[in-house]
């Protein structure tokens, strides 16, 4: 999915994604410019060195942290890939096809190895499926399989329950390098999903002694491991001699060192102990542009803020005091005052990039217009009692906008009692999944895959959202637009899914994220993408 590199993030798909511990500022090293030498590697030995927050799992099905994506998207190649602009193209497979959107026959293009020597096959993909999609294993990335036929019998409701297959009735590997994938329902986004790390190819080695394999992982891609996964220190990747395939490394490796903070993380980028870091602190950024001049990297993102409402609780059952909320907040306010003006301020329930997003979607609901909320305030009703504001306590900048966020409403809606409620990082999803929220709450989403339906449906889809709002008219749309043969035909049903839950507005879109790293002086040709693919390890060059 999509994706925010190397900040926090409290919800994503409604799991949790390993956050950056903020232990404040660090002193800076003294130099203004970036050292010749950097990353800890050897001076030419054509290696690289970049840095990241550790990783939570290295098993591809086990994880849904953008960290571990990192390293796993360097050692495997999943049956399709990401282009730069967001695009799907055949990485592992020679084909993926459909004449009906639900039953796909996917080639796989022969001669591939794993880092062992053992042939990838169709077979290596059904076994890495089956392990991550049975239930009793409990990986993270679990539910990603649930579009295929038989998920649920590899995952009964009741979790004590013994399932009732441990293989997926749906994937049937027809011979040595074709599957056949039948779906539970048609979903021409099918292709697109086989891009999350979680669908990668598992050697049989690996199934054999998973615990051995999670410390050092053997993959079908550009890079293999060097030694063992160093905790909470290091993963070093060397090229692949015997890759085949369209990723080839313009290097020799890149090691991925360890930071719990993303400030001590920026001073090693200036000083030149790492060549590359994703994503450099909001506090940091102005001082960054500044001095690393063309080496500071900035793109578009897909990761969205947003407030959500418990719609369950009666007192924010009112359309218009959801509105009202809305318009009070002034976006481009808080963006300059907290984010140096580079964010986005929402106009969509979906960011820029990604396809489907339509300017001003949103229209008047998302404009800062307190006139506007006070009449709807008044109209609604209002709000009697505290109101609590909810958001975790991973960045320091979530306290920042909220204060702004409680301040307008005070000055906007007269809405006085308000109550901040900043909860560990390491509880606040499990609040959410309990629903003991009594407020409004900061809920955040990184594209799994560069698709309308990857917000919308996993945001907004009855039955599943955080905020307990139903809608048969949204749920109806967003299934049309899955079934649909025609790309066009689904944007347009997603897009008018998306005009119902902007009328009703059980959750307010903010901001758009952007997108800040920098480079050091011995590394060229650095590209870091807005999607789960982050920087492009294998087009980097060495000086």
């Amino acid at each position: 999915m999509t994706s925010l590199r190397g900040a926090s993030r409290d919800v994503h798909r409604y799991r949790g994604r390993r956050p950056i511990a903020a232990l404040g500022a660090v002193v800076l090293a003294a130099s203004l410019g970036l050292s010749a030498c950097g990353g800890g590697a050897k001076s030419g030995d054509g290696t690289f060195t970049a840095g990241h927050p550790e990783p939570d799992h290295l098993v591809p099905g086990n994880t849904t942290s953008s960290y571990a994506f990192d390293v796993i998207g360097n050692l495997f190649d999943n049956l399709v890939g990401l282009t730069k602009d967001g695009k799907g193209y055949n990485l592992a497979a020679e084909s993926v096809t459909s004449p009906d959107q639900k039953v796909w026959t996917i080639k796989i293009r022969p001669g591939q190895k794993f880092h062992n020597g053992e042939p990838v096959t169709a077979a290596s993909f059904a076994d890495g499926w089956n392990n991550a999609a049975y239930g009793p294993n409990a990986y993270n990335a679990n539910d990603y399989f649930s579009h295929i036929q038989g998920y649920a019998e590899l995952n009964p409701e009741d979790e004590n329950a013994k399932p009732k297959a441990d293989t997926l009735s749906g994937v049937q590997v027809v011979d040595q390098n074709t599957l056949r994938v039948t779906l539970t329902d048609p979903f021409n986004q099918f292709p697109l999903l086989l891009t999350y790390p979680a669908f990668a190819p598992m050697p049989k080695a690996g199934l054999k002694d998973l615990r051995a394999f999670e410390e050092h992982p053997i993959g079908n891609g550009p890079y293999m491991m060097s030694g063992q996964w160093e905790r909470n220190k290091q993963i070093k990747l060397v090229a692949y001699p015997g890759y085949t395939g369209p990723r080839k490394p313009k290097n020799k490796g890149v090691t991925w060192k360890s930071y719990s903070s993303a400030d001590t993380a920026y001073t090693d980028l200036r000083a030149g102990r790492i060549d590359v870091y994703q994503t450099i602190p909001a506090g940091k950024v102005p001082e960054a542009k500044r001095l690393l001049g063309d080496k500071f990297l900035p793109r578009k993102m897909g990761t969205m803020d947003y407030l959500g409402f418990p719609v369950f609780d009666k007192r924010f059952a009112n359309p218009d005091l959801r509105r009202a909320i809305s318009m009070a907040i002034d976006r481009q306010g808080i963006n300059k005052a907290v984010y140096n003006g580079d964010y986005f301020p929402a106009d969509s329930l979906l960011p820029a990039i990604i396809a489907g997003h339509r300017p001003n979607a949103c229209g008047e609901l998302c404009t800062f217009n307190p006139a506007k909320a006070k009449e709807l305030y008044a109209k609604s009703g209002g709000f009697k009692g505290t109101l609590e504001l909810y958001f975790s306590n991973a960045q320091p900048t979530y306290y920042q906008w909220m204060q702004i966020v409680a301040n307008s409403l005070r000055q906007n809606l007269g809405i006085r009692d308000i109550q901040f409620r900043q909860v560990p990082a390491s509880d606040y999803l499990g609040m959410l999944r309990k629903r003991t929220e009594k407020g409004p709450y900061r809920q955040n989403w990184e594209a799994d895959y560069p698709s309308a339906q990857n917000y919308l449906e996993n945001l907004w889809i009855s039955g599943a959202n955080r905020m307990g709002w139903t809608s048969r008219e949204f749920d109806d749309l967003v299934g049309k637009a899955n079934r649909t043969g025609d790309p066009q035909e689904a944007l347009r049903l997603y897009n008018q899914a998306e005009d119902v839950a902007i009328r009703e507005m059980p959750m307010i879109p903010l901001w758009t994220w952007a997108g800040q790293g920098g480079r050091s002086d011995r590394v060229g040709d650095v590209t870091i993408t807005s999607y789960a693919t982050g920087l492009l390890a294998y087009e980097v060059t060495v000086k």
